[in-house]
């Protein structure tokens, strides 16, 4: 096996070609295993030139760079290393893996008796232990990921696609601008995630108590149901915002 490159602390060559496809970034990367390459990794943005993101199942570590060492929930995306750093092309279904690494798989009905691999030193990156998720939570997540691995987090509604939104002033004498809808999709998808992001921030934030997260949580629910005007344009309800949370009713 060829020795692995340290990621860099900075400025990655890679990062505008992993930003443009995520669904990319597991064949892209010439560092992993990382947690960039973690199909649970939720890519929001660039910092100092690299990915910036969360965990989609420990949320309560915030927004990290995508060269975080791994932990154990650690599932490659498609063309990645695996934590071992062997090459894989997996077979088992993307969402049994992201289940298993929640801690809320299903047994197999007949295991196979096979030597336990010998550990393999991890840096901690955050809590451990029991993992609390619903089972819509869970459902959540693994159509989250998914989408991404097939290309976006959310897709635009097909009827959408090639369109534009025409922002036409009052006065004739005033040039029109046209915006593609592609484009504005992106930056509504973004916000969503953004305040998604802060939503988790805001629920594991310990030093609040629980009537003050309740009364920062109106807040974002008034952000949702203020945005629910673009919910035309996700092809997934799913994926829209409701004006009770960050997701469709």
């Amino acid at each position: 096996m060829e020795p692995r490159l340290p990621p860099p602390k900075q400025d990655c060559p890679d990062v505008e070609d992993c930003v443009s496809d995520p669904s990319e970034i597991g064949r892209i990367c010439a560092y992993g295993p990382i947690c960039g390459t973690c199909v649970v990794y939720r890519v929001l943005d660039v910092q100092r030139g690299l990915l910036a993101g969360t965990c989609r199942i420990r949320t309560d570590r915030g927004e990290f760079p995508c060269t975080a060492p791994i932990c154990d929930s650690y599932v490659p995306r498609a063309g990645a290393l695996d934590a071992r750093g062997r090459s894989t092309e997996s077979a088992v279904p993307v969402a049994l893996q992201i289940a298993r690494a929640a801690g809320n798989a299903p047994k197999a009905s007949r295991a196979v008796s096979r030597p336990a691999p010998a550990p393999r030193p991890r840096i901690p990156d955050g809590p451990c232990g029991e993992l609390e998720m619903t089972r819509e939570e869970l459902k959540s997540l693994i159509r989250e990921a998914m989408d991404e691995e097939r290309g976006g987090l959310a897709p635009l509604a097909p009827k959408w696609e090639g369109g534009t939104a025409l922002l036409k002033p009052l006065d004739p004498a005033l040039q029109a601008k046209e915006l593609p809808l592609e484009a504005l999709f992106h930056k509504v998808v973004m916000i969503r995630d953004k305040l998604r992001v802060l939503e988790q921030k805001l629920n594991s934030n310990p030093k609040l108590t629980d009537a003050e997260k309740v009364d920062l949580q109106a807040y974002i629910t008034g952000c949702y149901g203020s945005l629910t005007t673009f919910n035309v344009l996700f092809r997934d309800k799913d994926d829209a915002f409701s004006g009770q949370g960050g997701k469709g009713a």
